[in-house]
């Protein structure tokens, strides 16, 4: 299986941590953000990742090398600047990621979330782990009944979109190289009902901001 993580954010809500230090980089219980999920991804059975690269992505490739630390084949998609946000960084990755269904996660996300656990029905593109609604993002991003997500603004309650999921190189059929999210893509897919997922009520954090990174501190420090 492989796997992407989403690493080329400027990181603006964290500065000036990420002046001079990609996020993926920061350190949570003296260990980079971003070894926490490679380290989830070995244990998923996941075998190659790849990794997007934009702001002060050298020091991630050099910090990471060739993936042996982890038992992975460490594959680098270099953006550029500006990055081209979460569809177009997936989308200029997919000849490293194409033919079979694939792992995104968010690189400003942490969770205990089993990865491994993750499965995509031949019929769906796209399968998405959604979270109670954080503080920050009260509104939530979609709605789940019985195992399908749509994009229904009339129906409650509202789940948040964990930035984890499973993809189909199908999803992004009919899109071009360039920057464009990833949300609009899900939601056309959601309309043709193409999109399944499931209520995560683990741990998870949003990593976006210095007071975010404490709180990873702290849970990670209470956790056994």
């Amino acid at each position: 299986m492989k796997a992407m993580i989403l690493a080329a954010g400027r990181g603006e809500r964290m500065r000036p941590l990420t002046d001079r230090t990609p996020k993926p980089l920061l350190e949570v219980a003296g260990r980079p953000l971003i070894h926490y999920q490679l380290e989830a991804l070995a244990k998923a059975g996941v075998n190659d990742v790849v990794i997007n690269l934009s702001w002060l992505g050298g020091q991630i490739r050099e910090a990471l090398a060739d993936g042996r630390d982890w038992n992975l084949t460490l594959h680098f998609s270099e953006e550029g600047h500006p990055p081209l946000e979460t569809g177009g960084g997936i989308f200029r990755a997919m000849s490293m990621l194409s033919p079979d269904p694939f792992l995104v996660i968010n690189g400003d996300v942490w969770s205990d979330f089993p990865l491994g656990s993750l499965s995509l029905a031949d019929r769906d593109l796209a399968h998405l782990v959604l979270v109670d609604n954080p503080a920050h993002h009260p509104q939530g991003d979609f709605t789940l009944a019985d195992g399908r997500v749509s994009d229904d603004d009339q129906a409650a309650p509202r789940l948040t979109f964990s930035g984890i999921g499973m993809y189909r190189p199908g999803l992004f059929a009919g899109c071009a190289d360039g920057a464009f999210s990833l949300i609009p893509v899900l939601k056309a897919a959601m309309a043709r009902g193409r999109v399944s997922g499931l209520h995560y009520s683990g741990n998870w954090l949003d990593v976006g901001t210095p007071e975010q990174l404490t709180a990873l501190e702290r849970l990670i420090a209470q956790t056994p």
